[in-house]
């Protein structure tokens, strides 16, 4: 199967202040928008924010599928410390398969920068087994 391009959609719920959070706290460049959905670049993906089309039916908001949007990037700490000074909560951790932090967006969706260096080692330690 060819791929021409790979893409995340995040249904949301509270439409306008994800993409406030995406755009100005992570930072991320719009590639286009419409009313009800705003596409962002997401490294060599892109990641789609939507209204979600069930945003005020209380039984599939409770039901929504739980995911973490992972960023692999260079400097993990550096970039936790620019979120918490912006007043968002972050789960800062340091192991030996790497270094991670952890955030919400306001939609409640899980987020996590990984280091890349650790990430890429696991890969290739993978690739040449």
């Amino acid at each position: 199967m060819r791929l021409d391009r790979t893409g995340i959609i995040l249904y949301t719920i509270n439409y306008e202040a994800c993409v406030d959070f995406y755009q100005n706290k992570l930072q991320l460049d719009i590639m286009f928008t419409t009313d009800s959905l705003t596409c962002f670049a997401f490294g060599d993906a892109y990641l789609m924010v939507e209204l979600d089309d069930d945003a005020l039916n209380t039984a599939a908001v409770n039901s929504r599928i739980k995911t973490c949007l992972r960023m692999n990037v260079p400097e993990v700490k550096l970039l936790a410390d620019k979120l918490s000074a912006q007043g968002i909560d972050v789960d800062y951790q340091e192991h030996a398969w790497g270094t991670v932090a952890k955030f919400y967006d306001p939609d409640g969706n899980l987020c996590a920068f990984k280091d890349s260096e650790k990430f890429e080692k696991q890969l290739q330690q993978y690739l040449t087994q």
